[in-house]
């Protein structure tokens, strides 16, 4: 009953769907540029900030170690106050991170490992909210283009956005806290006790008349789970080692600093319809087949590419690494909702793959700003994140094999039910 007078009290279902989706994607698109921005500009920020240029591999490695250790909190703050809350909250927190590392530099390192936070407990929620609402690979791709989208904006804006206020980077960095607030008014809006109730009782509903629960199994028990999660982990060591200092090595080649920033917000770019499209062919097992592994090769010659090729070419380079990382990281998404059996399932397979797999990826900045700072160069940093490619694609080849994750020892009917998912 009570159920049904929140439904009845709230906005129609078709307009409640599609607030939902323009929510996440809103929602997504304020998942990047606080990394993105400062990446673009990562040679202002000693003077600006009066940072030891020693601590930049520190910079860039913060957000993605936070992201490791945070994962477990969007599942607690959904538990608590719901879905759409929980990420309202974690963009309000982030919305404050930012403007707070900006503003006083010496909070530069605490505001963005914050920053990083907040990102993660919001990112851990965007696929159970999809696989809540029953979203299609439609639904995911927005959502990892809009990923693509905000580190592209980042990147892109960061300098434009300087000069518009007369050279001030702090302000440059700090204005992105609006989006945010825009996103969190979103997500209340469409997530809110009616949203939330509704996207459960569906869920909840469904998982009643087909599943017979039975004893817990714990995820790290299940090579499904594991398999994703390496994928998750080693596409997004990639992502974050090429988006900290893609910028400095094209400066290191001759670029000018603007035309380095240009060709960083390009790899995002270039990369968005790969993002949009890769969940949607991922669910084809036959092109899944293919894709999985396929694209950790890709990856791989894209980087080798870039290293080789004079700066005339590094254009199109740039554009074929954007998108073919961008196309992992779509599918990765994809492969928390496709390869899970419902909503709980997924949200904690997402905790567990970001939680795990960004943990992983907080070596990618760090370790390729090691292994320059060592040689002077960077032809053994990118044969290393070529070879981290080739691991990717094997990583991908388990990640759609095995069983569906799923929380419960569901009954055989929930098994086929979860197969049936899939194949859709």
């Amino acid at each position: 009953m009570r159920v049904k007078r929140l439904a009845g009290a709230g906005l129609n279902p078709r307009l409640m769907t599609g607030l939902m989706l323009l929510a996440l994607v809103v929602v997504s698109v304020n998942l990047r540029p606080a990394i993105t921005t400062v990446a673009g500009v990562m040679n202002q920020v000693p003077g600006v900030f009066n940072l030891d240029p020693a601590m930049l591999p520190l910079l860039g490695t913060l957000p993605v170690l936070a992201f490791g250790i945070s994962g477990p909190i969007g599942p607690w703050l959904a538990g608590r106050f719901g879905t759409g809350r929980a990420v309202a909250l974690a963009l309000l927190v982030l919305a404050a991170a930012l403007v707070v590392r900006a503003t006083v530099p010496a909070l530069l390192l605490p505001g963005t490992f914050l920053a990083g936070m907040a990102i993660m407990t919001a990112s851990v929620l965007v696929p159970q909210i999809v696989k809540a609402n029953r979203g299609t690979g439609w639904w995911t791709g927005l959502c990892t283009m809009g990923f693509g989208l905000g580190a592209a904006l980042g990147a892109g804006l960061v300098q434009p956005l300087e000069h518009a206020f007369s050279g001030n980077l702090p302000s440059a960095l700090a204005v992105w806290a609006v989006p945010a607030l825009l996103g969190a008014f979103l997500i209340h809006r469409a997530g809110g006790p009616a949203g939330d109730g509704a996207a459960r009782s569906l869920a909840g509903g469904a998982a009643s008349t087909i599943v017979t629960r039975k004893r817990a199994v714990p995820l790290r028990k299940r090579r499904t789970a594991w398999a994703v999660t390496a994928f998750f982990g080693l596409q997004a060591m990639l992502y974050f080692a090429i988006t900290s200092w893609l910028a400095v090595y094209l400066v290191s080649r001759g670029l000018a600093a603007a035309d380095a920033a240009a060709l960083l917000a390009w790899f995002s770019l270039a990369g968005l319809p790969a993002s949009l499209l890769a969940p949607v062919l991922a669910g084809r097992p036959a092109i899944l087949r293919i894709m999985a592994p396929g694209l950790g090769v890709s990856v791989a010659l894209a980087l080798l590419g870039v290293l080789t090729s004079p700066v005339e070419l590094q254009f199109l380079m740039v554009g074929i690494l954007g998108v073919v990382q961008s196309a992992g990281f779509g599918l990765a998404m994809a492969l928390v909702v496709i390869r899970s059996d419902g909503p709980q399932s997924a949200g904690k397979l997402s905790a567990m793959s970001q939680g795990f797999g960004f943990a992983l990826a907080s070596l990618g900045p760090l370790g390729a700003g090691l292994l320059h700072t060592m040689t002077g160069g960077w032809e053994l940093t990118f044969w290393a994140l070529a070879a981290e490619a080739v691991v990717l694609a094997g990583a991908g080849f388990l990640a759609i094999r095995g069983p569906l994750v799923t929380v419960d020892q569901g009954s055989q009917q929930a098994e086929n039910v979860s197969k049936a998912s899939l194949v859709r």
